[in-house]
């Protein structure tokens, strides 16, 4: 019996329908009472463990190679949390015409986040663009998001974003960095593990987030915020976050041409820069937002879909072009003439 393949035609990712099947299951049954405060913990540890999982699987003497091509990393973060938010901060004008204030949070939350790490990886490799700079410029984005994006939320956001606090900050903190932290420290003796098996503990990190997922929309359906939302204001939301998105490809991708990187970092660059974290966006919203969290993260998940579906279009076609031909050494071809053989193989 043949295994079933997801079609190479379809292009929503089935961890998408996933993510929405969860959303659905959140609306009809949605956790109440004690299950809730069970399903809050369990998402909270399952979080935890995917960053610890996270700092595991980082070498170390990537982070600190990486470290060397300091320009990137710079450019990606100045995408992700000076560009990104401005343009967030811009939008505000659409309130209350396209969106309404609710969504709009939700909106300019998304632009605080930190970027992706495995996406930016994957359509990387997949464009053959610098692996190891979408590596680490997807790490230390997460590493300062943890600290920044709070920061961030609670210059734009203020008060009415979700009680920013030093509390709320030090909960993230100790849910996201100090794992990741700890998985960095077991990496000598865990490492080999987390490598063999990355397929079993991918499946880890969906479910945390499926669980996630489930958790603020359940509590949003408790507190009944849904009906402040309509078809017509969610198709608003989707055509300003196509902008968006259209507007960071094309800055991360020119932008990095005027900066003079060559094709394989602006690659780099331009799929971690124009990327925002579902992963790490959602336990910030549920600290950030509280009862408010499933609203605010209806942006984030709907970018991140978009992103996802376009990004792998771009990616594909990256692959397709010509690579820049090298031109050898003078001694080299100086020595190939020598002895001959000078000719160019086919």
């Amino acid at each position: 019996m043949k295994r079933l393949k997801w079609p190479a035609w379809m292009p929503v990712d089935p961890y998408i329908l996933l993510l929405l099947g969860t959303v659905g299951l959140a609306a009809l049954v949605p956790a109440r009472g004690t299950s809730a405060d069970v399903a809050s913990g369990a998402s909270t540890g399952a979080i935890a463990f995917l960053f610890f999982l996270y700092g595991a699987r980082l070498s170390t003497r990537e982070a600190v190679d990486g470290l060397k091509h300091w320009r990137l990393h710079v450019t990606v973060l100045a995408c992700t949390f000076v560009l990104f938010p401005l343009l967030g901060l811009a939008a505000r004008g659409l309130v209350p015409v396209f969106l309404t204030h609710p969504l709009y949070q939700g909106l300019l939350f998304l632009t605080l986040v930190p970027s992706t790490i495995q996406s930016s990886i994957a359509f990387t490799s997949m464009a053959r663009g610098n692996v190891p700079a979408a590596i680490c410029a997807g790490s230390f984005s997460s590493l300062v998001g943890i600290v920044l994006t709070p920061l961030l939320a609670a210059a734009v956001l203020g008060s009415t974003g979700g009680g920013f606090s030093a509390d709320s900050l030090l909960e993230i903190v100790l849910q996201l960095l100090v794992p990741f932290v700890a998985g960095q420290l077991l990496r000598r003796w865990i490492g080999g593990f987390v490598a063999r098996h990355k397929k079993v503990l991918g499946l880890v990190d969906r479910g945390s987030i499926l669980l996630v997922v489930y958790t603020a929309f359940s509590e949003g359906m408790v507190q009944g915020i849904w009906h402040q939302v309509s078809p017509v204001r969610l198709a608003g939301l989707l055509v300003v976050e196509a902008v968006l998105l259209a507007v960071m490809l094309l800055v991360t991708w020119y932008g990095a041409k005027a900066l003079r990187f060559d094709r394989e970092d602006r690659i780099a660059i331009q799929f971690a820069g124009s990327k925002k974290s579902l992963a790490a966006g959602l336990p910030m919203a549920s600290v950030l937002f509280g009862a408010h969290a499933s609203l605010a993260v209806l942006p984030l998940m709907l970018f991140h879909q978009m992103q996802l579906m376009v990004c792998a279009v771009i990616a594909k076609r990256r692959a397709r072009d010509p690579l820049p031909e090298v031109t050898p050494s003078a001694p080299a071809e100086a020595s190939r003439t020598a002895v001959g053989t000078g000719t160019r193989s086919g």
